[in-house]
């Protein structure tokens, strides 16, 4: 991702709505409640992980049992210190006492505890990051660090790669919500773009990034970072063995589904905003003038867009919002016609009461065959005819902005043959409409319409009209 180019608007739940998921993630509340569990007698290590002979109590403290439950309270507790749930008073002596922000998660704004549950994310994606010392412990029960292969800051700019990716495929999802298949999310970020056919090797890579995301995936669950489908065990069985049951090798969610939560959204949003990324969300344009609206929306997909819209428009009156949208919408730069679009498409989700405001442009070059477009389809009366220069003008704003918001799609395609068919002597016309756009929209006319003949005809067009405006 390039940090130049903004990245699609997600659109988050309440913070109030995002607090309460916090709480209740499982890694968070095991973490307050050891903070709370903590007293005179607990001692940690010197690097502030709890000593291993009070990880037994810790463990039956939050109700946990089994191989893995020592491990689990050992987690706990790291993340309890490092989000400043617990804070350690003597380190020679080992002694602790409750963090300052513990009494944020049940005193705090939801901006408090939203600020302690990143916390706790930053220390389980650095724990993600570490590889598994398991296999490198000698016979005297020491790590061997000469056997291990491991480039720190390579990992988080992996693991970093991954959460991007898997961000823009949520945010560029309209609603967002659909599982990423493993494979196509670690391909993402192995396969070169420019690569057809993945060679071997670059295969056995996207295998390798599997297995480790799925062990990393499996870390970020309990924070609440993501919702995670763990690849299948079968898959990892050794090849000599039988499968417990029949196996489908098409079913593609067997090799590992993972999605960003609303909460993983909202976090991925924040890591990405102090890393300089711009990331907008549905909401930030709310208490901005119209110009920033639709000048901010003007590449948001639809359903972003009339979401940012609405609640723009929630906070103003509609006659007053509809002057300050129609003042917005004027200009000649290239930007105008997606304005205007952009405008019209606001001015469909404002009521009746928003008349006067239209009848006040309809004299005006650029938003008076909107304003007419407006108060037929509102039913109004005594809407007087648009003038053929202007029919041809919005016509031309209304590809242009097209174009803009679309580029050259089956949509725009389809309007382009509707209105050569439908208007003779089109052509002919249409090249003298003083408008910036005119020799652009008919150059891109003539690319896209299927009839040669036709296609033709918009090309010597746009030549017209490119010399009328000294081009």
């Amino acid at each position: 991702m390039s940090d130049s180019s903004p990245l699609p608007p997600v659109r988050l739940h309440t913070e109030a709505e995002l607090a309460r998921d916090a709480l209740s993630t499982p890694l968070l509340s095991r973490a307050a409640r050891l903070a709370r569990w903590a007293g005179p007698d607990t001692r940690v290590d010197a690097g502030g992980g709890l000593v291993d002979e009070q990880l037994p109590a810790a463990a039956e403290a939050l109700g946990l049992s089994g191989d893995d439950a020592a491990a689990d309270a050992s987690e706990a507790w790291r993340v309890a210190v490092d989000a400043g749930l617990v804070e350690v008073v003597d380190e020679d002596e080992g002694t602790v006492t409750a963090g300052e922000d513990l009494a944020l998660l049940t005193a705090g704004s939801p901006q408090d505890v939203l600020a302690v549950w990143l916390s706790a994310v930053e220390t389980v994606l650095a724990d993600a990051s570490v590889p598994d010392l398991d296999g490198l412990v000698d016979e005297e029960g020491e790590v061997d660090l000469s056997a291990l292969d491991w480039d720190p800051a390579g990992e988080a700019e992996f693991l970093d790669g991954v959460l991007g990716n898997l961000y823009l495929l949520t945010a560029g999802e309209d609603p967002p919500g659909a599982p990423v298949p493993l494979p196509a999310l670690a391909a993402s970020v192995i396969v070169p773009s420019d690569m057809g056919e993945p060679t071997n090797d670059v295969l056995e890579q996207v295998s390798d990034a599997m297995m480790r995301l799925d062990d990393q995936f499996r870390m970020l669950e309990p924070v609440g970072f993501v919702a995670y489908r763990p690849v299948d065990e079968a898959l990892m069985a050794d090849a000599d063995e039988e499968p417990a049951a029949p196996v489908d090798d098409t079913d593609v969610s067997r090799y590992g589904m993972v999605r960003l939560t609303p909460l993983g959204l909202y976090g991925m949003r924040a890591r990405l905003l102090e890393a300089g990324y711009a990331a907008p969300a549905v909401g930030d344009l709310a208490d901005k003038g119209a110009d920033a609206l639709l000048d901010g929306t003007a590449q948001f997909p639809p359903g972003a867009a009339q979401a940012e819209t609405e609640q723009w428009l929630q906070r103003r009156e509609s006659l007053a919002a509809a002057r300050e949208l129609l003042a917005a919408a004027r200009g000649s730069d290239a930007g105008a016609p997606l304005r205007r679009l952009r405008c019209q498409q606001a001015l469909s989700l404002v009521g009746a009461s928003a008349e006067p405001a239209l009848r006040e442009v309809l004299d005006d070059a650029e938003l008076g065959g909107l304003a007419r477009v407006w108060l037929t389809e509102h039913g109004a009366v005594d809407v007087p005819a648009p003038s053929e220069a202007m029919v041809y003008w919005l016509t031309i704003d209304t590809v242009a902005a097209q174009l803009a918001a679309e580029g050259n799609s089956e949509e725009l395609r389809a309007l382009v043959e509707g209105l050569a068919r439908q208007h003779g002597g089109f052509f002919d016309a249409v090249w003298r409409v003083d408008h910036p756009a005119t020799a652009d929209v008919l150059e891109a006319m003539g690319r896209l319409h299927p009839d040669k003949k036709v296609a033709k005809e918009a090309r010597k067009a746009a030549f017209k009209a490119r010399s009328q405006q000294g081009g």
